[in-house]
């Protein structure tokens, strides 16, 4: 049992009763714009996690030191 052109009609004709035909329009209008929304959105979060900073270089302070350390004991040796 399908729905036959008869049963497609009155429903139509009974929503467009119930809610006026201006109404279906701005639902309509107001889900285009939520559709929209989301895309900017989405391509807003694509562009954050392409512009990410890389992380933060660390200088390994001890090595530096050592390197200073033996190079001072070796002037002194001298």
């Amino acid at each position: 049992m399908g729905l036959s052109i008869w049963q497609i009609l009155l429903v139509a004709v009974l929503a467009i009763l119930l809610f006026g035909r201006g109404r279906i329009s701005d639902l309509m209008g107001d889900v285009a714009k939520g559709i929209k929304s989301f895309k900017k959105g989405m391509a807003e979060d694509d562009e954050d996690e392409n512009n990410k900073p890389e992380p933060p270089k660390v200088i390994n302070q001890k090595s530096e030191d050592v390197v200073s350390e033996k190079t001072s004991e070796n002037t002194e040796n001298k």
